[in-house]
């Protein structure tokens, strides 16, 4: 078959590695360059060039077998990082990290703070009493209102359990609170976070995730057309027909949309009623991305500090405030501080920025997680697919298992 992908994120470059051997497979995203959130950016730092994320950047080889499996098929180098989490909290003071004492203590006032002793007793409990909910039969019950049910404290909910769930999915902790409380566990317990022993080691691409794709995109690489959208997709009985922001029209016998879900619903021309109704509960969140060098963002304690730093405001924002501190991440030896910060522009030094960039990222509340369910009422019918991220939980080994799904429909017609 003749098959177009539009997007060429990690699910659309993975659908095109699937393909491209047994059907003449095209690429066709809208950006300058191909990865989606796998987006790695060259800085010069201390006289030579190095590589850092701005967008994806960690994986484990427990929970993202898929794309632990393609690394290696690709011949890509890993290596181990770390996965320390702070919080810095404007409006009490309070600042820590989590994983050592000497990080929870890192204001000695901690130790006879109630507040602060009185979330860690709250964390503890929330390790034994979280796992239930796997089998509670109430998969509509937001994480708020169990929290609230089970009387745990205002320091444990606002300043660890929601700053970690708003870092992990780049959304405003209000939004966490309202994420089904079964999948908000779930998640945590696939990926080992309500265990104090045997998590799961994370791991960094070596020199940047655009080593990985490029070499996944090198067999295809003259068929991914850069800089070249769809702004509109007509099925028809013999083909589907594209039209592109260059002007151009081409046809297809089949179409994998491996864009965010908003932005394939808004290309096409004769959408059904089931897929504006999927489609259309699948939200998103905008976040304001920053690269610089300005070390004020991080906590003003140096053992507070971590590799995923949150920052509680003093009011509540409508988006995650975090700064992520790639050099540790990415293990990158540097004379400067190399950070990437969400959703706090105004606060850095402009002096101290190399890049901007806006990511968008899917919200997962209730009607989302419903819409994901509903995924087989419109994929693989009508010449059409869908691939993305945000039929999971929105990382990398999701991208990856839709790739896997889509590929599949296509071999079983």
């Amino acid at each position: 078959m003749r098959i177009a992908i539009v997007g060429a994120g990690v699910s659309g470059l993975v659908c095109a590695h699937l393909l491209h051997r047994s059907h003449d497979v095209w690429v066709f995203e809208a950006g300058a360059s191909p990865g989606g959130h796998a987006h790695s950016v060259c800085v010069e730092t201390d006289g030579r060039a190095v590589e850092v994320e701005t967008g994806f950047v960690v994986y484990n080889e427990r929970t993202y077998p898929l794309f632990s499996r393609l690394l290696a098929e690709l011949g890509v180098a890993t290596r181990a990082t770390e996965m320390s989490f702070s919080v810095s909290c404007e409006k009490t003071g309070l600042e820590y990290s989590g994983g050592s004492f000497a990080g929870l203590f890192a204001q000695y006032r901690n130790l006879v703070r109630p507040s602060f002793l009185g979330m860690l007793r709250d964390a503890l409990r929330f390790y034994r009493e979280a796992p239930a909910l796997l089998d509670a039969p109430d998969a509509k019950l937001s994480l708020g209102d169990w929290l609230l049910g089970k009387g745990y404290g205002e320091a444990f909910v606002t300043q660890h359990l929601l700053p970690m769930g708003a870092a992990i999915w780049s959304c405003e902790p209000g939004r966490i609170a309202e994420f089904p409380a079964l999948a908000f566990v779930r998640f945590f317990a696939n990926h080992g976070l309500l265990a104090l022993r045997d998590r799961p080691q994370w791991r960094v691409v070596e020199g940047g995730s655009a080593r990985y794709v490029t070499r996944l995109c090198a067999p295809f690489r003259e068929r991914v057309r850069l800089r070249e959208g769809v702004r509109a997709a007509r099925r028809r009985p013999d083909g589907v027909e594209l039209h592109l922001t260059s002007g151009a029209t081409a046809k297809f016998d089949h179409v994998i949309f491996a864009n965010h879900s908003d932005q394939a619903l808004a290309s096409l021309c004769d959408a059904t009623r089931a897929e504006r109704a999927i489609l259309s509960a699948i939200r998103y969140e905008s976040n304001d991305v920053v690269l610089h060098t300005d070390a004020s963002l991080l906590p003003r304690s140096r053992r507070a500090r971590a590799a995923w730093n949150f920052h509680v405001p003093r009011e509540p924002r409508a988006a995650a405030t975090v700064t992520y501190d790639m050099a540790r991440l990415q293990g990158i030896e540097a004379s400067v501080e190399l950070l990437v910060t969400l959703n706090r522009t105004r606060a850095i030094d402009e002096r101290r920025i190399l890049r901007r960039f806006t990511y968008h990222h899917p919200v997962y509340d209730r009607a989302a997680l419903e819409a994901q369910a509903e995924r087989a009422a419109i994929s693989g019918i009508n010449r059409t697919s869908y691939c993305g991220a945000y039929w999971g939980y929105g990382f990398h080994e999701d991208g990856v298992r839709s790739a896997h799904a889509v590929a599949a429909e296509l071999e079983v017609r």
